[in-house]
């Protein structure tokens, strides 16, 4: 074998001794660990959640968990959204009752708990005449045999909560028209 042939299949650099090629290979275990990395981290992750929320709150699709995911849940959302509900009443009417329950009266208590169950059924019926009247809107868009299972409990579920503090927001007005 001549020079010229060794010249041409070397790789040009002289081969790094074990020690060197070890400490060029040192990765940490639990990455940065300084301050700095620390503190730039934690402001990425808050940034990431933040966005997942506010995504989350706008409706965006990517953002949203397996419950609300999907086109027909979004239209048993904004089915829902855009009517007024009784179960929207349940948290301040308990709010009320617990107050009231503090009168040492055997009547207001009666009177209070009347009223609650009465508001109770009132809100079952409202939820479960509001799950239908979605499913129907649905069946009459996709089909009957389109339409996914669990839409009326998720329509009554959604009918309960009040609406400032419904997720995803409402992304319809009350009293807009939600077309099939």
């Amino acid at each position: 074998m001549t020079e010229q042939d060794s010249k041409s299949t070397g790789k040009g650099r002289a081969t790094p001794s074990r020690k060197q090629q070890e400490a060029a290979n040192i990765r940490p275990l639990v990455g940065n660990k300084s301050p700095e990395a620390k503190k730039a981290e934690k402001a990425r992750i808050r940034e990431e959640r933040l966005k997942a929320r506010n995504g989350m709150a706008a409706g965006e699709e990517k953002y949203l968990g397996a419950r609300d995911r999907g086109p027909q849940r979004k239209f048993v959302r904004n089915y829902v959204d855009s009517r007024f509900s009784l179960g929207e009443l349940m948290m301040p009417a308990l709010l009320v009752v617990i107050l009231i329950s503090a009168i040492d009266s055997y009547v207001v208590q009666l009177a209070t708990l009347l009223t609650m169950w009465t508001l109770f059924i009132g809100v079952a019926v409202n939820g479960w005449i509001l799950g239908r009247g979605a499913v129907k809107a649905l069946e009459a868009k996709y089909g009957a045999s389109k339409v996914e299972s669990g839409l009326k409990w998720y329509a009554g579920m959604r009918s309960i909560q009040m609406r400032a503090m419904r997720l995803p927001k409402p992304q319809v007005k009350r009293g807009t028209k939600v077309a099939p």
